[in-house]
């Protein structure tokens, strides 16, 4: 089951610094939701919040109408840094059973979950290959395995595609966005790309930073499924492009 998220009144402050302000977000069931802005501004953090990873001083985090107050079992993150989200001593089937026995599942149902799963994310036949064997687009592809393993109703993924080359970054962009469609989960999708926003995304928000606030939503309307050729030369595409440009050249001034 799918979950909406809300943010009233967050905010956060570490050390003394003021990292976020009075951060109010709806984001609804199902939606896919971006967020951009200068570093600094607190993309992470604040996804790091919704995860329950960190708490706020003040205001509250929601999802599906309950506080949070620390990681759930309905909550997968990906990260950027796939190399060390992946325990290098398991197989793929390894890594993606992780999830499963955590979840409590027997170990004679895992297999048929895990062949399944590693094919709906192109990596049939390498249940028994390390993650050292494979490529970052494979190690990608396995810890979005992995969290899809856990059935969540909100996907938090914080820049995944950041460190892979174009050709594999559009691939996976593609996969995300079918499997999400298939599961129905609530995303919360943290990148640097403006382009990558545009194309994934139902909405985009855009925070200005010190401290982290949200400064503007801007809503996608572009038809889905989307395609990386025909849905970027939109002129609907290239004016949401734009905006966000804009956005983005006096956020980091």
């Amino acid at each position: 089951m799918t979950a909406p998220i809300t943010l009233a009144g967050v905010s956060l402050a570490l050390g003394g610094r003021e990292i976020l302000r009075g951060i109010d977000l709806d984001i609804p069931r199902g939606g896919f939701t971006c967020v951009v802005g200068p570093s600094g501004c607190g993309k992470t953090t604040l996804l790091r919040l919704i995860a329950g990873l960190v708490a706020p001083n003040a205001g509250e985090v929601r999802i599906g109408g309950a506080p949070v107050r620390g990681p759930r079992r309905d909550v997968a993150v990906v990260f950027q840094d796939y190399g060390r989200a992946l325990l290098p001593w398991r197989t793929a089937a390894g890594n993606v059973a992780l999830a499963l026995e955590a979840m409590g599942v027997p170990a004679r149902d895992r297999a048929p979950r895990i062949r399944d799963l590693l094919a709906r994310v192109g990596l049939a036949g390498r249940e028994e290959t390390f993650p050292a064997q494979m490529s970052g687009g494979m190690q990608q592809r396995l810890q979005i395995a992995r969290c899809l393993a856990q059935e969540p109703a909100v996907l938090l993924m914080d820049e995944p595609f950041g460190a892979l080359d174009a050709m594999t970054r559009q691939g996976l962009q593609d996969e995300v966005l079918a499997l999400v469609a298939q599961s129905g989960a609530t995303v919360f999708f943290v990148t640097h790309d403006l382009e990558e926003a545009v194309y994934l995304g139902d909405r985009v928000i855009g925070l200005l930073a010190h401290p982290g606030r949200v400064a503007t939503t801007v809503a996608v309307d572009l038809p889905r499924p989307r395609d990386q050729l025909a849905t970027r030369e939109m002129p609907a595409f290239l004016r949401l492009r734009r905006e966000l440009f804009d956005f983005m050249r006096v956020a980091e001034r």
